[in-house]
């Protein structure tokens, strides 16, 4: 397999997607308090945010508002150019002027609202006081109504200026034509000229009559903009109303945020997270997973498993140093390798311990630990052979050493209650139906044996021994492990792997996968291939 596969995005499913932000819980729960703290901010610490909102309808100007209005008259009012005009600059000024506030903020507080297909209007206007926001919304509107009549008006006073310069301009002609006609000009038979002159002066008065009607109906113009329907007034809603609402959408929304970060921090930072990913991402098997327990302990039970996982190596002819490696120094390398020590010395075996000058201060304490949970103990004594019972009482009585004399197992009956009296300690026993005796010695107990050697470095476990030794030290007979030191950033571990086994640990939800990757790389490039790995941390698969 190989280890550059890990790089390429597996798809997520259901259960991976509520795990995620599970995992990162800090991250999530973090996001969310902060979104929460913002609204909180906004609900309590900022001022009250008071908006207003007065309604215009919007009218176009008709020369007859009683008149039934013709298909499209209702229409007439270009609803963009209408907001333009209320948002202009004399709009603003004159609402900076009633609230005393700079044109700028004004801009900013005033939003005009044009509903699509409507002719209505709404002016909303936000202040930090409530009368400020009422006298915002019904002076922008009234402000708006006034700047829309005064350019009706200008717009009327322009055409009726038209129309009274053509009329007097014809006024002028027609009394030009007037003074043309003969005083004694018979009205019976006029002359040719005279017809002529009565047609023109016909023509001008017919257009003095249109004129002066046309004038009529421009000077009678209804020229209101609209009006205002619905004026503001308190009370007026505040952004303090809502504020159950807004810290329930709050947190909600710093969830959905939290865990989008989440899965954001996720796709940067792409750790193990289960044992088949650590199988994919090393490709060897998996020797045992190590649990944490109590104080960031290895469990017992899991290295006592993981001691069976290796007995072939444990056992085998040819023992090689066994190499613990790791990407990092967090992983909990020097708890497994430690532990697992302890493990194998309590089970009988001499273990050489090589760890590295900076790590022994970290790993003499675990050992410690380790004793005390499992203290020295001796080995049994050997039995002899029930036919030379001779041979040991000839011992017991010759002074011999009592820790090398064994106990002679025999049917008897004892005595009712035995005499304390013998050398070293012996009791004597019956070994026979009759009363016959012999002494047997009284083996020294366990506790009085040396548990550690005086320079330190040799710890008595169980019935076993582990001997700490440098991380460079010549190879000697028994059971080698090496606690080598961060492979990433030092090779003497690697390079002891060379002429060993090297086994990887990896820490769930710890250990980053392109570090892991980085790691296997390097061994198989130098010719190491793992011989298997532990993964340790909270197991969940």
């Amino acid at each position: 397999m190989d280890v550059t596969d890990v790089a390429r995005q597996s798809p997520v499913g259901l259960v991976e997607l509520a795990r995620i932000p599970l995992r990162r819980w800090r991250l999530v729960l973090g996001t969310a308090a902060s979104v929460l703290v913002a609204v909180l901010v906004y609900l309590f610490v900022l001022p009250a945010s008071y908006t207003a909102t007065t309604a215009v309808v919007v009218r176009p100007v008709v020369t007859d508002p009683f008149s039934v209005p013709s298909g499209g008259a209702d229409r007439a009012v270009n609803m963009t150019a209408e907001s333009g005009i209320a948002t202009s600059n004399d709009v603003i000024d004159k609402v900076a002027a009633i609230t005393g506030r700079d044109t700028k903020e004004v801009a900013d507080a005033l939003e005009v609202e044009t509903p699509v297909g409507g002719q209505v209007m709404r002016f909303d206007y936000a202040a930090h006081r409530e009368q400020e926001a009422v006298d915002g919304a019904n002076g922008a509107a009234q402000a708006y109504l006034d700047l829309r009549r005064g350019i009706y008006e200008n717009q009327r006073a322009a055409v009726l200026k038209s129309y009274d310069d053509t009329i007097a301009v014809v006024t002028a002609q027609r009394t030009t034509t007037q003074r043309s006609l003969p005083a004694n000009q018979s009205a019976e038979t006029p002359s040719p000229r005279t017809s002529a002159l009565l047609d023109q002066l016909r023509a001008l008065n017919d257009q003095l009559a249109t004129l002066a009607e046309q004038r009529s109906k421009i000077a009678s113009a209804d020229l209101s903009p609209g009006s205002v329907t619905s004026a503001a007034r308190s009370p007026v809603p505040s952004s303090r109303d809502a504020a159950p609402l807004l810290l329930a959408a709050g947190l909600l929304g710093g969830v959905l945020l939290g865990a989008l970060a989440a899965f954001v921090r996720e796709s940067l930072d792409k750790r193990l997270r289960s044992t088949a990913e650590a199988v994919a991402t090393i490709g060897a098997p998996l020797l045992g997973t190590v649990r944490w327990s109590g104080g960031r302990q290895p469990d017992e039970s899991d290295l006592r498993y993981l001691s069976l996982a290796l007995a072939r190596w444990v056992d085998g002819p040819q023992r090689g140093p066994l190499v613990l490696l790791s990407a990092g120094s967090d992983e909990g390398r020097e708890q497994v390798t430690a532990g697992l020590a302890a493990v194998l010395a309590g089970a009988g075996h001499e273990v050489r311990l090589g760890v590295t000058p900076e790590s022994l201060d970290r790993i003499r304490p675990l050992m410690l630990d380790a004793q005390r949970r499992n203290p020295p103990v001796e080995p049994a004594p050997a039995k002899l052979p029930r036919q030379a019972p001779a041979t040991a009482a000839g011992a017991s009585a010759g002074g011999g050493d009592p820790e090398e004399t064994a106990v002679i197992p025999a049917v008897r009956k004892p005595r009712p209650f035995p005499t304390p009296d013998a050398k070293n300690g012996g009791v004597y026993r019956s070994t026979t139906t009759e009363d016959n005796t012999q002494v047997i010695p009284a083996a020294r107990p366990a506790a009085s044996a040396p548990t550690t050697r005086t320079d330190g470095q040799e710890l008595r476990i169980g019935s076993g021994t582990v001997r700490l030794v440098g991380i460079d030290a010549p190879p000697a007979d028994g059971l080698t492990l090496l606690d080598a030191p961060p492979a990433l950033h030092d090779e003497r571990g690697v390079r002891a792997a060379r002429e060993g086994r090297a086994v990887l640990v990896a820490a769930r939800d710890r250990t980053r996968s392109a570090r892991l990757v980085r790691l296997v790389e390097r061994l198989r490039a130098v010719g190491v291939e793992p011989f298997g790995f532990v993964l340790t941390g909270e197991g969940r698969d």
